[in-house]
């Protein structure tokens, strides 16, 4: 199935999994239909939704403190990183993103048809994160470790009535990292807007925020694509509500820790 954007770039289909391998087995081409295509998908494809502000957002220049400003440095600094192949430390959080995802299954390189079965676009995932950088694969790393059973489940579309074709797991998550980045105004110098500043404030409480929003928003989106029972040309539109619904939670009055947020009860450890 080749499906063209209107722009002429080529999007991505990963048809829904009727049975997944056993642990220690190997992994077939046969155990999924992928077709893919360029990276054009990601970041391009959701411009219109990173570019949305709720009319009530107030712009906000804010005076932090010296706590604040360092805490937002170090998040700053870590979205500026590009995945490097010939770093080692970016290698083994690439390995170890296989062996969190598919236990006890070897993996015979780096550059595999493997990585088609986790919802890469090509046998070289590094060529996808160019989308997100290095903290989208950090962001996906923290999540088979802190929520593997939340983790897996989206791997493996495991809940609820799926479509026939599905959104790519990997390259979603990666379209998730870049959304958040320009939700919380991380490419500019401070927040701009009321959610940015909300976000602000759970980074100081906790420094992984980032990590723990990104794990919410993907159970979230999921949540949205199986309640809108959409199919794989509909991601921007399941995309713009999870960051409405996002918005939401993050402005009740009641949210004054991430754990606070109704979604944050859909995550499983």
């Amino acid at each position: 199935m080749r499906v063209v954007d209107g722009k002429g770039g080529l999007l991505v289909a990963v048809r829904r999994l009727s049975q997944w391998p056993a642990r220690g087995s190997g992994l077939h081409s046969s155990h999924a239909e992928v077709v893919t295509g360029s990276t054009a998908w990601i970041g391009r494809g959701l411009a219109c939704v990173c570019a949305q502000r709720r009319e009530n957002d107030g712009r906000l220049l804010l005076n932090l403190t010296p706590s604040q400003e360092e805490c937002l440095r170090r998040l700053q600094s870590r979205t500026v990183i590009a995945y490097d192949s010939s770093k080692k430390e970016h290698q083994e959080a690439l390995w170890a993103l296989w062996y969190y995802a598919y236990p006890g299954v070897e993996l015979r390189g780096l550059v595999s048809n493997q990585w088609k079965e986790m919802g890469w676009q090509g046998k070289d995932p590094s060529t996808d994160f160019r989308g997100g950088g290095f903290i989208s694969l950090e962001n996906l790393l923290f999540f088979a470790k802190n929520y593997p059973k939340s983790f897996q489940a989206l791997l493996r579309k495991q809940e609820g009535v799926r479509a026939m074709w599905e959104y790519p797991f990997s390259v979603a998550g990666v379209n998730i990292t870049f959304m958040l980045i320009q939700m919380f105004d991380l490419q500019a110098g401070r927040p701009r807007s009321m959610v940015g500043a909300i976000f602000l404030k759970l980074l100081l409480e906790n420094e992984r925020a980032f990590d723990m929003l990104y794990c919410i928003t993907f159970k979230m989106m999921d949540q949205q694509w199986l309640a809108m029972h959409a199919s794989y040309m509909d991601f921007n539109l399941v995309m713009k509500s999870t960051r409405r619904q996002l918005e939401r939670e993050l402005l009740l009055e009641d949210t004054q820790r991430i754990e606070d947020m109704p979604s944050y009860r859909l995550l499983k450890r």
